[in-house]
């Protein structure tokens, strides 16, 4: 039996219904009284009357993607006229000629990876030298640690 306060079973409650209905009349009431974005156009303040300049040299980057970018640069002027040539031939499939093309490059990379990799391994830290005045004590134990066991235990020897 339904108590006549319920509401009708699949119809939504009158009173939930009304609170909605209240709810979007609110927000659409502050949508349009009150604009929800502001872009200010004054001009920016000039700090100095002397434009901006470009500045001399390379950009701010590793010496390694100096040296890689130049190798770059380097081996695509010299692929250009070796894809012309093959252009001109119209003879190579795209994928071959894509390979051809790509593989001076790779190549280049390699060498210089390779390059300065060695050039690394031969500045490497020369050996510290340290001078002591006065009586100086070496110790120059080796400690060896095993741990066994579900629960850790150590055991330090000298």
């Amino acid at each position: 039996m339904q108590l006549p306060e319920q509401p009708v079973a699949g119809q939504p409650d009158p009173t939930v219904r009304r609170n909605a209905d209240q709810l979007m009349a609110a927000i659409n009431e502050i949508q349009i009284e009150k604009a929800t974005s502001y872009r200010d156009v004054t001009p920016l303040p000039a700090i100095g009357a002397t434009p901006p300049v470009q500045q001399p040299g390379q950009k701010d980057m590793s010496q390694w993607a100096i040296d890689a970018s130049g190798v770059l640069k380097g081996v695509s002027i010299a692929s250009v006229p070796i894809g012309v040539a093959v252009w001109i031939v119209g003879q190579v499939d795209p994928l071959t000629l894509g390979i051809i093309l790509g593989s001076p490059a790779a190549i280049a990379l390699a060498a210089a990876r390779l390059v300065a990799k060695v050039k690394d391994a031969n500045q490497a830290g020369q050996p510290v030298v340290q001078h002591f005045h006065g009586a100086v004590h070496q110790d120059t134990r080796t400690v060896t640690s095993t741990t066994r066991g579900v629960i850790a235990n150590t055991r330090n020897q000298h």
